[in-house]
């Protein structure tokens, strides 16, 4: 039985931090029983439902969860799901039983009616929960503590998309559901104390949290809430969370320079985290609007960039990178090389002469770029000089991180944007492929192939699908990867327990 009525929770009033040091460093030794975790940036948002950035998907799991998560091998786990559905053969119903007992930060214990509306809210808000609903028959509580997910056709990448944290489909309880969130509700093992925008977030143990009690693994099983306090800081400078990392202002700081690599691995007090592989920096095209919408233009950019010194400018340590045109890195079950003779052309001469038959009459490429991640930007300078080689005439816009989320959003204010993503266990997790994403890449091929690789169910006939996926990716220019990075973060010497992830969490975390 659901409680009658639910206290709010808000962000309490803002007091002053005498620790805070130029908005964001805490000065001082620190409390054993709190976490000071330096991020790249300020999360714009607590709702990550309504974001697909890595920094609101590692601070708001700390006190959303969702149905599923990753253990330590990519593998879908339960978590507040209380197992794995059941699936009909047809692979149209999934019957999911929820956990019995688990209560919520205002002190409601969830049932099935949360788990739907917050589902129904994730289907129509959320990018990854829009680019799968129009597939969904509908959401419906057979149960007190029971959820029925009925397919309009089967859709292999499902239990991925529940599981991911970002774009998440996190539960909230019934009531505070909105199209805008302002009161944040979950079930995590921490909840908001307080937010000082641009300064910190406190999060503090809550006292009621049912953890799951099987071991520990990646993201899966316990959370033990080791420490009473986790406090999130953002910094959107990378050398001054270097620096703070080393004078024990910060716990642990993401999204560290390569170059600061063997200075904190020769410090005392301090260990790096070397994520290997991690990722794929890309530029992002604009198909709804501007210039990129000619695909002869589209393949100008393609064959002009120069992905080696673009690379090397970003990384500087051939360690840090690899210039590799395939979607997955060695090992990887998707590995593919269809279409990779496009990649890495590094032809302005080509590119010049598409951009004449193409008819360009010099309107400005816009890049939005950002450079809280300093590769970032160091990628776009590179790419500047060979897109201007080439005959583009090339307007950077240099923005924070928080503006170009906001931004990117308009498709009137950029041509590319630039940016990253983990590799990541499922393909269709990644929803620049998708029509519905920000990008509006639609083409009619495309979206045939895609819509084949999501509702096959045989694991070899998908892999090769997603070949020909990657193939009409490099054919139409669909998004540009620019190769693979290993990615740096680091933590003081006495922070155990943390998981090497690219959403970094700290609930199993103890501090000596």
């Amino acid at each position: 039985m659901k409680h009658a009525s639910k206290a709010t929770l808000r962000f309490a009033a803002p007091r002053l931090l005498a620790a805070l040091v130029a908005g964001t460093a805490l000065a001082g030794p620190a409390f054993a029983d709190t976490v000071n975790v330096a991020i790249v940036g300020e999360a714009d948002t607590f709702d990550p439902m309504m974001s697909t950035k890595d920094v609101v998907s590692i601070v708001t799991q700390h006190f959303l969860e969702t149905l599923y998560t990753f253990d330590g091998s990519w593998a879908v786990a339960p978590l507040l799901a209380a197992d794995m559905p059941e699936i009909s053969d047809d692979g149209l119903t999934y019957t999911i039983a929820l956990r019995d007992g688990v209560t919520f930060h205002d002190g409601s214990a969830m049932d099935s009616a949360d788990v739907v509306a917050s589902l129904e809210r994730w289907l129509a808000v959320a990018s990854r929960g829009k680019g799968v609903a129009d597939k969904v028959e509908a959401v419906e509580a057979t149960g007190p503590l029971t959820v029925e997910i009925r397919m309009k056709e089967a859709y292999a990448p499902l239990l991925s998309l529940l599981a991911f944290s970002n774009s998440a489909a996190v539960i909230y309880p019934q009531e505070t559901i909105a199209e805008t969130m302002t009161d944040i509700v979950g079930t995590g093992p921490y909840r908001i104390v307080e937010h000082v925008p641009d300064q910190y977030l406190q999060l503090a143990r809550f006292e009621d949290y049912a953890s799951r009690s099987e071991p520990s693994d990646g993201a899966a099983g316990a959370r033990t809430q080791a420490p009473d306090e986790i406090r999130f800081l953002p910094v959107p400078d990378a050398n001054t969370r270097v620096e703070g990392l080393l004078a024990g202002q910060y716990h642990f700081a993401d999204g560290l320079p390569a170059e600061s690599y063997d200075r904190i691995e020769g410090a005392e007090g301090v260990e790096p985290m070397l994520l290997r592989p991690f990722g794929w920096p890309v530029f992002a095209i604009n198909h709804k609007d501007g210039l990129l919408t000619d695909l002869t233009i589209r393949k100008a950019l393609q064959a002009a960039l120069p992905m080696d010194d673009m690379l090397y400018a970003a990384f500087g340590d051939d360690n840090f990178f690899v210039v590799d045109g395939p979607m997955y890195p060695e090992g990887w079950a998707w590995r593919s090389e269809a279409g990779t003779e496009l990649y890495n052309q590094n032809d302005q001469e080509k590119a010049a002469d598409l951009l004449v038959e193409a008819g360009y009459d010099g309107t400005p490429l816009r890049i939005l770029t950002s450079r809280q991640y300093e590769f970032h930007f160091k990628m776009a300078e590179v790419a500047k000089m060979a897109l201007e080689a080439a005959g583009f005439t090339v307007e950077m816009n240099v923005v924070d991180w928080a503006t170009l989320g906001q931004q990117r959003n308009d498709p009137a204010l950029w041509d590319i944007y630039i940016t990253h993503s983990p590799f990541l266990p499922e393909p269709a997790l990644t929803d620049l492929y998708a029509p519905t994403s920000r990008l509006g890449w639609s083409e009619p091929e495309k979206d045939a192939i895609l819509a084949r690789f999501t509702t096959e169910t045989d694991e070899e006939t998908r892999r090769e699908l997603f070949g020909q996926l990657q193939e009409k990716l490099y054919e139409d220019v669909g998004f540009i990867k620019i190769g693979g990075f290993n990615a740096l973060m680091g933590h003081a010497a006495g922070l155990e327990g943390v998981t090497a992830t690219p959403w970094p969490f700290f609930w199993n975390v103890t501090l000596d």
